[in-house]
């Protein structure tokens, strides 16, 4: 955004905080069991270090018309929620009122180290399970994460879990950065997302299916029905109301194959 100073000097106006969009109490009312005694991340995900970090990002949450911006905020959301939830069938408030429970991977089937890759080094004895909203795996994601948002991801992954400002950044950082051959979930969701003829083929279209491909669709895309994408496709209509926004087309990618 341009605009000119008294001296007639052209500026750049930072982008607005997302907070005029998402207030404190929207976004307790979003997460209402996060803090519970249930949870193991109680009085982690907190309301500021999520805006926080959203500054470091200034394209999130800004780009496109107001229904467009709310619609991606509440896409991020409910897709973290579904990575950290503590939610059940019965839950109170429903399954989907319970996002950001967890802040690590309970009982990690391995310490997810891809030795085969030469870029991002494992370092001895860490570990890069699940950690944070987005649930970061792997050292070639740890890796240039901590390269761009500036701490060490391969010697200490633990701050992932530890730093509540640092694990919003990571999700952030995942939703908005490219990793070929698939888009950024930021452009699917803003409406920038251009399908290759390898997209195409694949019927990978635009919307909030596209994303759950782009986060785990080696596991849950092409399948019918999946009950992991029905999670958190409920997260994403709960919290679209809350929004006040639809949803838009395109929720699951049953029919779509992973990249």
């Amino acid at each position: 955004i341009l605009f000119f100073g008294s001296n007639g000097v052209e500026a750049r106006r930072a982008p607005p905080s997302i907070s005029y969009l998402i207030s404190e109490n929207l976004f307790n009312s979003i997460f209402l069991h996060k803090d519970d005694n249930a949870c193991p991340a109680r009085n982690f995900y907190n309301y500021t270090s999520f805006i926080q970090a959203a500054k470091c990002f200034p394209s999130f949450g800004n780009t496109g018309d107001i229904a467009t911006r709310k619609r991606e905020i509440a896409a991020f959301l409910a897709q973290i929620s579904h990575e950290t939830t503590g939610g059940w069938a019965t839950a109170p408030d429903g399954p989907y009122a319970w996002g950001l429970c967890f802040k690590e991977e309970i009982n990690p089937q391995s310490n997810y180290c891809d030795s085969t890759n030469t870029q991002w080094p494992c370092y001895p004895g860490k570990s890069y399970h699940g950690r944070g909203p987005i649930q970061l795996s792997w050292n070639y994601n740890y890796g240039p994460a901590g390269k761009a948002l500036g701490f060490d991801g391969l010697r200490n992954p633990e701050i992932v879990a530890n730093n509540s400002l640092i694990a919003f950044k990571t999700g952030l950082w995942f939703w908005m950065t490219e990793q070929s051959p698939k888009p950024s979930c930021h452009d699917v969701m803003v409406g920038k997302y251009v399908p290759t003829e390898a997209d195409l083929a694949a019927n990978r279209t635009a919307g909030y299916g596209l994303v759950t491909n782009i986060i785990n669709g080696g596991l849950e895309c092409g399948i019918p029905n999946d009950a992991r994408v029905n999670d958190r496709i409920g997260f994403f209509e709960r919290y679209a109301q809350l929004f006040k926004v639809d949803t838009g087309p395109n929720l699951d990618c049953a029919n779509q194959k992973p990249f």
